[in-house]
């Protein structure tokens, strides 16, 4: 190869290059979708809708679990709920045998990676821990708490919905 032709492609912008970086960061991204969405593993969670509306932000907000039993959720913050503060977390289940309990916060319009908290049995059906919310840059980011229980009858769960005003 002469010097006249290397000095030619030296001096291209080097769009190959780029179209594979594109293409490595795109690959990533999805990749990380779908690992995310592998972790959730909520598939075998049966859902139950809330009772009734309720402000996560000031009460405890309850649900009742078909005709297996029910359980509620306290989010003890002081004053509102607000982004990347600890958030002391207690569920309180009545009417069935519950092993374990977990509290996920995710986003309801947006993919706010995974916030899932596993919370401790502090006495049969009570149990707690803390949580804490990603900081988004919406002035109001809506999300919701899923509680989610097992059981011997299997994964149950419910939701609450609040909103979060950034500060």
């Amino acid at each position: 190869m002469n010097t006249s032709t290397q000095t030619a492609r030296a001096g291209r912008f080097p769009v190959l290059q780029v179209l594979i970086l594109v293409t490595g960061i795109a690959l990533a991204a999805l990749s990380w979708y779908g690992f995310s969405y592998w972790l959730r593993s909520d598939g075998d969670v049966t859902w139950y809708p809330p009772s009734d509306t309720c402000d996560l932000h000031t009460e405890t907000c309850s649900a009742k679990l078909g005709d297996k039993g029910s359980l509620t959720l306290a989010v003890d913050a002081d004053g509102r709920i607000e982004s990347l503060e600890i958030l002391p977390l207690t569920v309180t289940t009545q009417g069935m045998d519950v092993s374990a309990a977990e509290v996920d916060f995710i986003g309801r319009n947006m993919d706010m990676g995974i916030n899932r908290f596993p919370l401790s049995v502090t006495r049969t059906g009570h149990f707690h821990g803390q949580g804490q919310l990603s900081v988004c840059t919406l002035s109001v980011m809506p999300w919701r708490a899923r509680v989610i229980v097992d059981t011997p009858d299997g994964r149950l769960g419910t939701w609450f919905d609040f909103d979060v005003i950034r500060s």
